[in-house]
C-alpha cells in the first residue's frame, strides 16, 4: 500500500524528534496532526448558481475528494440570503489524503505564490490550530487557468492534537510548513 512521504517522515522522524524536544514520556503524547479542512465561501453564488458548481469541481481536483455544500443557517435579508442557501464549499481531508494534500501545498503550491517568504506566525488560534488563507486558486497546477471564471480564494485549516500553539508550530515546522522570519 502507497504510504505518502510526509507519512513516513512523520513516523521515522517527527515523532522522535518530538519525543527529544518536548520530552514526552510516551510515544501517544505526541502531538499529530489529524486533519485538514479546505473552506472556500462563496457569497457570488446568491448571484449565480453556476459559481457554486465550479468551485465544487475545482476544490474537488485541488484536494482529489469530492467536496459538499455548506448552507446558510438564518435568513439575512441584507444579504438577500435565504435558509438553505449554498453559500460554500469544504472538504475535510484525512489519513493519506491528508498528507499527500500537505505535501503538495509545501512543496508545490505554496512556492508558486509570488513573492511568496513565508506563511504567517500569528495564525494559530491558541488551541494548537493553524489556519491559511489562500488568496488566489491559481497556486494549485490541478486547475486550468482557462476555465476560471473568478478568483476566489480559500481557507485551509490544520486541526492537531497539540495542547498549544508552540507543539503545533513546531510539528508543521518539521512537516515542512515555511514560516516567515522574523
Amino acid at each position: 500500500m502507497h504510504q505518502p512521504n510526509l507519512q513516513k517522515l512523520y513516523k521515522e522522524k517527527i515523532i522522535p524528534n518530538l519525543v527529544e524536544k518536548f520530552g514526552y514520556k510516551s510515544v501517544m503524547e505526541v502531538p499529530r496532526l489529524i486533519k485538514i479542512v479546505v473552506h472556500q465561501g462563496i457569497g457570488l453564488s446568491i448571484l449565480d448558481k453556476k459559481i457554486i458548481d465550479f468551485s465544487i469541481k475545482e476544490i474537488t481536483n485541488i484536494t482529489g475528494q469530492k467536496a459538499i455544500f455548506c448552507y446558510s443557517k438564518h435568513d439575512e435579508s441584507g444579504f438577500k440570503l435565504r435558509k438553505g442557501t449554498p453559500i460554500g464549499v469544504k472538504v475535510t481531508l484525512r489519513r493519506t489524503k491528508m498528507f499527500e494534500f500537505l505535501e503538495r501545498l509545501i512543496f508545490v503550491s505554496l512556492p508558486r505564490v509570488r513573492d511568496f517568504n513565508g506563511v504567517k506566525e500569528s495564525s494559530f488560534d491558541g488551541q494548537g490550530n493553524y489556519n491559511i488563507g489562500i488568496v488566489e486558486q491559481v497556486i494549485y497546477p490541478e486547475i486550468n487557468i482557462d476555465e476560471i471564471r473568478k478568483n476566489m480564494g480559500m481557507n485551509i485549516t490544520f486541526v492537531t492534537s497539540s495542547k498549544n500553539d508552540i507543539e503545533a508550530k513546531t510539528l508543521l515546522s518539521f512537516f515542512g510548513v515555511p514560516f516567515k522570519r522574523k
